[in-house]
């Protein structure tokens, strides 16, 4: 199956001229101002402002920087395009975007999980990325549901009130599919990104060479922040009481025993209120 390309990014350019090649799409920076503006109180709320600002900074490099441009030579730049996004942006995001709580804490881990999955891999075989590149509208088709599923997944690794054991196994179970697709990429023994085909060559590379890279970058680097994520979780629940790591609701009560007494609390069921454990 083929499609005519149209990619969202532009056509390739030379070399000579990417360093000048911009992306300055009015309706890209208004919606990079919204994202900006809506996540600003919650980050000056947290006081986290510099998480904020590498967070829009980094959405700026994926969009609006020559590397878009670039995107459209190279597989090998899309995929530092996607990991940028999802191993870096998203989890500098997550927690202004997701600053309440909301009915997606209802779903269970695992769907989150299958769905960042399922956008990761579809954006990552030849026919889905080729309609990708078929036209604006295909683009954000994909872009955007890839990126949103990214911060959702980042929000189930990350949140501290989220039961660490379903953190600890997305965050697992992410980095193995992660190292599975680097190595599809990486191993496959012909290009399969037909945009590619005639575009790698002014970079110096061939297209299986390019798609090559590809998969090296997604295999370690963008893996790299979901091991950091696992390892934090483990510390965490180290940490904790014995009788408390993969309960990610607990948190109520036990302010309630530290500040009524331990005895206060027997009796009482794990997941009761404060105003319970008060009367």
């Amino acid at each position: 199956m083929t499609f005519k390309l149209d990619p969202y990014c532009g056509s390739a350019p030379p070399p000579q001229l990417l360093i000048s090649d911009w992306n300055v799409d009015p309706y890209l920076l208004l919606a990079i101002s919204v994202i900006a503006a809506l996540t600003w109180l919650p980050a000056r709320r947290d006081n986290r402002i510099h998480q904020w600002l590498a967070a829009i900074v980094l959405l700026v490099v994926a969009f609006v920087s020559p590397l878009c441009a670039l995107s459209s030579a190279l597989f090998s730049a899309r995929a530092v395009h996607h990991f940028i996004l999802i191993s870096f942006a998203a989890p500098l995001i997550w927690r202004f975007i997701f600053s309440r709580e909301t009915f997606l804490d209802r779903v269970p881990s695992i769907l989150v999980f299958g769905f960042h999955t399922t956008m990761l891999w579809l954006w990552h075989l030849p026919v889905p990325y080729a309609w990708a590149l078929s036209g604006n509208a295909t683009y954000w088709i994909m872009e955007v549901p890839l990126f949103l599923s990214a911060v959702w997944l980042w929000k189930e690794i990350l949140d501290v009130r989220r039961p660490v054991g379903g953190a600890l196994i997305v965050s697992a179970a992410t980095l193995l599919q992660m190292t599975a697709l680097g190595a599809f990429l990486t191993f496959a023994p012909h290009p399969l990104f037909s945009p590619h085909f005639l575009t790698s060559q002014a970079y110096g590379l061939s297209p299986l060479e390019d798609q090559q890279l590809a998969g090296l970058l997604m295999w370690i680097p963008a893996s790299l922040p979901l091991a950091a994520a696992f390892l934090f979780r483990v510390a965490r629940a180290l940490t904790q009481p014995s009788n408390e790591p993969f309960a990610g609701r607990m948190q109520p009560r036990r302010d309630c025993c530290v500040r009524l007494s331990a005895r206060a609390c027997s009796g009482v069921p794990r997941n009761g209120s404060c105003e319970l454990l008060e009367r």
